[in-house]
């Protein structure tokens, strides 16, 4: 594709997810990473019914328990293929692939992948620091405000909402079918219905974004169990996976379009490796760090055409029972933030017809995961 680049594999259902497990999703843990890593792979070991993994992966920035450790208190005598990847919402699909290919590859049997943080009490990512090296750029532009990430991809979110007209009624639209649908999910950090004039009476973290546009800050840890299709024939399959992007939303001085992300870059290559088409997709789990993403992606993924955006958020369509179901749980804006795999474990989830809010005959689940302009998605079928 012009002006982008994406690595695309189709597993054609060869590698599935046959466990899932989460901690507790709060504020303040009192806990280690460590501790909540270990318990969210101890609940998804179990939910596959098997004792021990023989390949472990985790991505994190920094903020995250090491894969020998969580090796360590699984009492593995030994360990094979492990990883730690860094990077954060970008490999919440992707890592998927990471795993999917070791099945493949003959390297592992069962594969534990594991997001563990304590992103509220602990390290947050709402801040930039000056420093040397990796991100030097960030000193001549944090002068200017943009002291995190809200604010860069809040300049984005203003060029988005003039090019498509959309307006606050249609973020709030968003955000409130987001706590909707966390109204009904126990494991949720917020779960408050929310109207229109609470929604504007929020305050503003950078303009267009108020604090309600923005995901929640969370200690928790998610994990998932990948092993060969024909170990869990009921388990739901890894399909196809993208991973990619261009200049765009995370690079805005070499960007033709500010507001293009990861999405406007990996949706074809997507749907080229699943062989399927918009259509074929029955509940998306997109990634929500913001609320503008959300009619960004349904637009990018032709989900929802630019020019029924409106119409579609104000009508309610993302709704787990309307047209284009997103984040039935109530995605990271609501349910919390494990770094967008709590959005894949949903979609597990939503596959095995288990789901919060469970879409009718949900059979194909598209996750994405948000870097920017860079990013990963992928495709998850049933049985």
């Amino acid at each position: 594709m012009a002006g982008g680049h994406s690595g695309r594999q189709g597993f054609s259902g060869r590698a599935a997810v046959a466990g899932v497990g989460m901690t507790a999703l709060t504020r303040a843990s009192g806990r280690t990473e460590l501790q909540l890593a270990v318990e969210a792979a101890r609940a998804a070991l179990d939910d596959a019914g098997i004792d021990r993994p023989d390949a472990i992966l985790s991505y994190h920035l920094g903020d995250s328990a090491p894969v020998l450790y969580v090796a360590r208190e699984l009492r593995m005598p030994e360990i094979g293929w492990h990883n730690e990847i860094y990077g954060g919402g970008t490999q919440s699909a992707s890592v998927l692939a990471d795993a999917a290919m070791l099945i493949d590859a003959g390297l592992a049997g069962n594969v534990l992948v594991y997001r563990a943080l304590n992103g509220r009490s602990g390290k947050r990512m709402n801040a930039l620091g000056l420093k040397l090296g990796e991100g030097t750029e960030e000193q001549f532009t944090h002068p200017y405000g943009m002291a995190g990430p809200v604010h860069q991809f809040a300049l984005a979110a203003r060029r988005y909402l003039h090019d498509t007209g959309l307006t606050e009624v249609h973020t709030h639209a968003v955000v409130a079918q987001s706590r909707e649908h966390a109204f009904r999910n126990g494991r949720a950090i917020r779960h408050e219905r929310l109207d229109l004039d609470a929604y504007l009476a929020g305050p503003m973290v950078a303009a267009p974004l108020r604090r309600l546009d923005c995901c929640q800050e969370t200690d928790g840890a998610c994990a998932l169990v990948v092993t060969r299709a024909e170990r869990a024939p009921d388990a739901p399959r890894i399909h196809a996976v993208v991973r990619g992007g261009g200049p765009g939303a995370s690079a805005m001085d070499r960007a033709d379009d500010v507001t293009r992300i990861f999405s406007g870059h990996l949706a074809a290559p997507l749907y080229e490796a699943a062989g399927m088409k918009p259509d074929h997709i029955d509940v998306a789990l997109l990634y929500d760090a913001y609320g503008w993403l959300v009619p960004r992606q349904l637009e990018d993924f032709g989900l929802v055409g630019r020019a029924d955006l409106a119409a579609a958020l104000g009508s309610r369509e993302i709704a787990w029972n309307g047209r284009v179901p997103v984040n039935p749980h109530g995605g990271l804006l609501s349910e919390g933030y494990v770094h967008g795999l709590n959005n894949v474990a949903e979609a597990v989830r939503q596959l095995r017809g288990t789901g919060t809010n469970q879409v009718p005959g949900a059979g194909v689940a598209l996750c994405t995961g948000f870097g920017g302009s860079y990013g990963s998605a992928a495709i998850l079928t049933a049985p």
